[in-house]
């Protein structure tokens, strides 16, 4: 093991968390290089002496190639596995055979952070085995599930607008650069304002409306936690080319398979922007199939309440499955989740999910936070004090030490990532 390492950082988190982090690797004794690709980089990196990347996507993994041979490059470190640089960025470090880490929000949210090596999600290494789960769980200590770092919604999207909109009003700085954002910035930010006046309204609705579906249909509805449509996740981590495919073939399949007095609501992503009216798709697809009576929409309220009282959940991927598995409500994932994992989620066609929703084994899903926690989350958050200092310490250590990922059972190939390819083929042969 090198007693020091040069770490470079790609494109980070919206905030001072990755700048914070390389300060306290070379407190460490190592060397932390950083390459901007955007105004927005260049802000948060801000009194540090930097690298800039201003040539075409087409070049860049040239230019990264020489800069790591320049520089002796060790390890590599950047936030979200699937922007079109750390695509890039990622292939290269295997052909190079250096540490190519990925960092995100956490599988364990809201007081947690992801630190993986090879990727996430379906590039995830974690196994989906339920033995070797149970063989890492015991070499990890009890994770602390107490919320000790909490952060506010204001917080978060203070970050990304700041960062997102110094990019979008300065591309003369870095003329090339491409974000492979779904959306433009102005339309996005712009169509999201009058969500956040009608915020506190439709948070009332929503909890009025959940008391009177538990009151009335308690274990016998379904909640559909939809995800943001920019989310890398949904476009890459999944087969559907929009997350309507996915509305549409889970109200089909409810419709034709569950009983006639059970419900579906869909409940919007706290940080949606209304740009994709589900509401209007929703109405549009209850009405194709014949189920709007027995389907409700709401944006708020209180999911884990929700949770805690539903026969099941049905997801793409998204990180509500972790927390539906820790209440005990059994999970349908339709893309490429860490979580789906047998005697956890339920193995079985959509189809069957209505009528014998597979509970998740209590011991398994302790098992499971356990070796989470023990191995690729980390507690903390990007945004306070407190939780960066958390956080910062733990990865840095780990980085340090070599030991992200923890123990020697994880799988390679990722276990998650041919399933998802055989899905993808499939759709394209269909389409064919």
């Amino acid at each position: 093991m090198l007693k020091h390492r040069n770490f470079l950082f790609l494109q980070g988190h919206p905030s001072l968390f990755a700048k914070r982090l390389a300060r306290e690797l070379e407190r460490r004794g190592h060397r932390a290089l950083h390459i901007n690709f955007c105004a927005g980089d260049l802000l948060f990196w801000r009194g540090r002496k930097t690298f800039s990347y201003r040539g075409k996507p087409a070049a860049w993994p040239g230019y990264l190639r020489d800069f790591i041979t320049q520089h002796a490059i060790t390890d590599m470190l950047y936030y979200g596995d699937r922007t079109p640089y750390h695509i890039a960025a990622a292939k290269l470090a295997r052909r190079l055979g250096i540490n190519a880490y990925a960092y995100e929000f956490g599988y364990l949210r809201p007081d947690w952070l992801t630190l993986e090596k090879g990727g996430m999600g379906a590039w995830s290494h974690f196994p989906n085995d339920p033995e070797q789960i149970r063989q890492i769980a015991q070499l990890c200590p009890k994770p602390d599930m107490k919320i000790r770092f909490p952060y506010t919604k204001g917080q978060e999207i203070f970050h990304e607008v700041t960062y997102n909109l110094t990019t979008f009003f300065t591309p003369f700085l870095y003329p090339f650069y491409d974000s492979g954002r779904y959306y433009n910035v102005l339309v996005e930010y712009i169509s999201g304002i009058p969500g956040l006046f009608l915020e506190k309204r439709n948070d009332r609705k929503a909890r009025a409306l959940i008391r009177q579906i538990i009151s009335e249909k308690d274990g016998k509805f379904f909640v559909f936690p939809l995800q943001l449509q920019s989310d890398y996740q949904l476009r890459c981590n999944t087969w559907f080319t929009h997350q309507r495919e996915a509305m549409e073939m889970v109200l089909a399949s409810f419709a034709a398979h569950a009983a006639p007095d059970s419900r579906l609501i869909f409940k919007q992503h706290p940080l949606d922007n209304g740009w994709e009216g589900w509401p209007r798709i929703i109405h549009r697809l209850t009405a194709k199939y014949d189920v709007a009576r027995r389907v409700d929409f709401i944006i708020g309220g209180d999911l884990d309440r929700l949770l805690r009282h539903a026969r099941g959940c049905v997801t793409i991927n998204s990180t509500v499955g972790m927390h539906a598995l820790v209440t005990g409500c059994p999970v349908k994932p339709l893309g490429a989740a860490i979580y789906d994992v047998p005697r956890l989620c339920h193995q079985g066609g959509l189809d069957t999910f209505w009528t014998e929703p597979e509970k998740p084994d209590p011991a398994l899903v302790a098992d499971f936070v356990r070796a989470l926690a023990g191995t690729i989350q980390i507690k903390g958050n990007f945004f306070t004090p407190e939780g960066q200092k958390s956080a910062i310490k733990i990865m840095a250590g780990r980085l340090e030490n070599q030991t992200v990922n923890g123990f020697g059972a994880f799988v390679d190939p990722p276990p998650r990532l041919a399933r998802l390819q055989a899905q993808k083929q499939a759709r394209i042969n269909d389409k064919a």
